[in-house]
């Protein structure tokens, strides 16, 4: 089953969404706003991105330039800086099994699901 984690205020997240369903694809909609991940959650993910917690956060939201921009954090602080402010994870994350991608571009979706 495929996940997509999803910000409705957010346009690259509903264009994420919108591709998904043009494709008719069969999936969950999780909005990470309101279900928010879990410390194991979100370090599961990350291993399904092959990334690092610093790789996923969005640099041009006003919290990260306001109060992190510029601070070195190891990747368990940037566990913990992105469960108490999930507005700063890229979006959509789309989800399977044993992979994940960042769906923006939407053709990282396309890729994902060959």
């Amino acid at each position: 089953m495929i996940r997509i984690y999803h910000n409705p205020m957010c346009r690259k997240s509903r264009a994420g969404l919108q591709f998904l369903k043009e494709r008719g694809v069969d999936f969950t909609l999780i909005d990470y706003l309101k279900n928010p991940f879990t410390e194991k959650e979100l370090k599961k993910l990350l291993v399904k991105l092959n990334l690092k917690p610093e790789q996923i956060v969005r640099k041009q939201e006003d919290y990260y330039r306001k109060n992190l921009r510029g601070k070195q954090f190891n990747d368990h602080e940037w566990v913990r800086i992105l469960i108490e402010n999930p507005k700063l994870i890229m979006r959509p994350v789309i989800e399977r099994e044993y992979k994940a991608v960042i769906g923006d571009p939407v053709e990282n979706i396309e890729h994902f699901l060959t």
